[in-house]
């Protein structure tokens, strides 16, 4: 234990040596008082003269309030109860996500006097390059991963909502890695497409003879998920008549294989992921309302790439070192800004596909601007149909301009200001060019 101020009440310093994770005593004031022994060996002795937590965790020189962040201990102060928040905290292994917890301790007068500050260290997101973790730093991500950390260690069914490519697979394997099913396995069900016998096959199994070459028995997912997590992945595709059979299992944890008239349990954390609005789908009748709640315990929104553009440079070369981890890549200022203009309609999943591009263009380990113009060019080319390719190349200019404009419009689905930005012109000539004036 590190006592750092002369005033320390010696029986509140002993008391953080209790708790299982590192703990710090701080006052109203943001000053520490004492350390436990985990937080030393997580995060190192406390070195800084008049150490104050938001100095010490995060090099600021004022609270974190004040330097846009949610702060907990203000939070405490203005509640008078326990608050939790998610931070990006600096440590000896460089900046890590940590999940903060602060307890206030009042005096027998009943006035907040001290806090007691947790700090558990969140393995499943890192705002560095990290080959395994999901990496990130902005505030958006950050509240995905505050969430994603405290749903993770209960059993509480998650519905993860975003668009695709933004990493629901992903997400769904931080949240059982971070819960008490973790030793056991985590099952994938890919709910588009499957017809009825399909759908029953694969989730509940077949016995030998149920059906035309059922030649052996079959395990299904819900028995495969025993004890671990079934993942059922765009649960918003599941045609209506299916549903019911789905609820059943859910509800009651039991299952019949196809063919068989023997009833077999099951017990598994659920989480599924939609890229569909399944409110929408319950109001239109295509999707079962019951259903809905019995998935929809805790959502989780994904932002979608271009809701998170700092974070690009952080992917991308995340991505470059999970593609080619025996060399090191560098991307150009001028490839990043290309990257963080461009609109990534396929999110992260995009992203991939360009780095992957971009390691078969470039010559050198510099990605350069030039290299990332030409990886978007050719996407662009892929998208546009032959007919229209080969008509740019007769019609006049105006012509050519319009039909440029009017698939970046559809690109950006219909949001002008953006298609104006990446076309480099104002948003009023964007309207007198698509109208047809010079």
């Amino acid at each position: 234990m590190q006592i750092i101020a002369s005033d320390t009440n010696p029986d509140l310093a002993a008391m953080l040596n209790g708790y299982d994770c590192p703990a710090i005593l701080v006052t109203a004031d943001y000053r520490i008082l004492a350390a436990n022994d985990q937080y030393l060996e997580k995060f190192g002795q406390i070195k800084v003269a008049e150490p104050r937590c938001y100095r010490v965790s995060h090099g600021y020189d004022k609270p974190c309030d004040e330097a846009g962040e949610d702060c907990p201990l203000a939070m405490a102060m203005e509640s008078g109860h326990r608050e939790r928040v998610l931070h990006i905290h600096q440590t000896p292994r460089g900046r890590e996500h940590v999940d903060v917890e602060l307890l206030p301790i009042h005096d027998p007068a009943g006035k907040l006097k001290y806090f007691v500050e947790l700090l558990k260290p969140v393995s499943l997101a890192s705002p560095r390059i990290d080959r395994n973790a999901m990496v990130g730093k902005t505030r958006v991500f950050n509240r995905m991963v505050e969430d994603l950390t405290r749903v993770g260690p209960t059993d509480a069914a998650v519905l993860l909502q975003g668009e695709s490519g933004t990493g629901k697979e992903l997400a769904a394997r931080a949240i059982h890695e971070a819960s008490v099913r973790k030793q056991k396995a985590m099952v994938t069900l890919e709910c588009s497409g499957l017809t009825e016998s399909l759908f029953e096959s694969e989730l509940f199994g077949h016995i030998k003879g149920a059906f035309t070459g059922a030649h052996a028995n079959k395990q299904g997912l819900a028995e495969a998920a025993d004890g671990g997590t079934l993942f059922l992945d765009e649960i918003g595709d599941v045609p209506l008549d299916l549903q019911v059979k789905l609820l059943r299992l859910l509800e009651t944890g039991t299952y019949r294989p196809v063919g068989s008239s023997e009833t077999r349990r099951t017990d598994f954390r659920l989480i599924c992921a939609t890229h569909k609005n399944i409110r929408k789908l319950v109001a239109e009748g295509l999707f079962r309302q019951d259903l809905f709640y019995r998935i929809n315990v805790f959502p989780v929104h994904l932002p979608a790439l271009r809701e998170r553009v700092e974070d690009i440079p952080l992917l991308a070369e995340a991505i470059l070192l999970r593609l080619r981890p025996e060399r090191e890549y560098i991307i150009t200022e001028g490839g990043i800004s290309l990257l963080k203009q461009h609109a990534f309609p396929g999110n992260i999943r995009e992203l991939r596909n360009l780095m992957a591009r971009a390691l078969v263009l470039s010559d050198t380990n510099v990605i350069d601007q030039k290299v990332i113009a030409r990886c978007l060019e050719i996407d662009r080319q892929g998208n546009q149909p032959e007919d229209i390719r080969q008509q740019d190349e007769y019609v006049d200019l105006q012509t050519q301009e319009l039909r440029y404009l009017e698939r970046l419009l559809a690109h950006c689905n219909g949001n002008k200001e953006e298609a104006a930005e990446i076309a480099g012109i104002s948003v009023r000539s964007l309207y007198r060019k698509l109208q047809g004036e010079k």
